[in-house]
């Protein structure tokens, strides 16, 4: 197995714990959070896919599909363009609760299969190349792909417990 096949694998299970996450919700279980500070599923897949999409996009120098694929503009949210969820305030994270499950999945799948577009062509020399000096010791291609993974997969398993949750509640 390559290291590509290998991150192919890890970044494949974060898509499809969103699947699972996603699946058949309605627009209140979406935005249900099991108390005022908690973030809701709507806002865990939107969160960990702008991260994913952001940190991808610097890695490939390209523009992230939030904007080059009209995402911000479908969301409308009243945040910065920039913005991928760091530090928001449980008001901010409550505007996600009129995201659709189609329009969550939509990008998300959007920014997985890009993704994988990319890994796929990584040979394992790649990834020692250094993608930030502002670290010590600097950033590797591969460090950050497995940091975004690991952040991903941590939101994407918080995504399914509130739904589990919500499931248990009946909402």
């Amino acid at each position: 197995m390559t290291s590509s096949q290998l991150l192919t694998d890890g970044y494949t299970r974060i898509n499809e714990l969103v699947a699972r996450a996603l699946k058949d919700t309605t627009l209140t279980e979406l935005a249900f959070r099991p108390d005022p500070g908690a973030n809701s599923i709507a806002w865990l897949v939107w969160h960990l896919t702008r991260v994913q999409d952001s940190h991808l996009a610097e890695l490939r120098d390209e523009d992230e599909r939030w904007v080059s694929e009209g995402w911000a503009e479908r969301f409308d949210l009243p945040l910065a363009v920039a913005s991928t969820g760091f530090g928001h305030t449980s008001d901010q994270v409550a505007l996600l609760g009129s995201a659709s499950r189609e329009l969550l999945d939509g990008y998300h799948d959007d920014v997985h299969e890009h993704t994988l577009r990319f890994l796929e062509g990584l040979a394992d020399p790649d990834l020692d190349r250094v993608v930030d000096t502002s670290w010590d010791p600097p950033v590797t291609l591969g460090v950050r792909l497995i940091s975004v993974l690991s952040d991903n997969l941590q939101h994407a398993g918080q995504a399914v417990f509130v739904r589990g949750i919500s499931d248990r509640v009946g909402n």
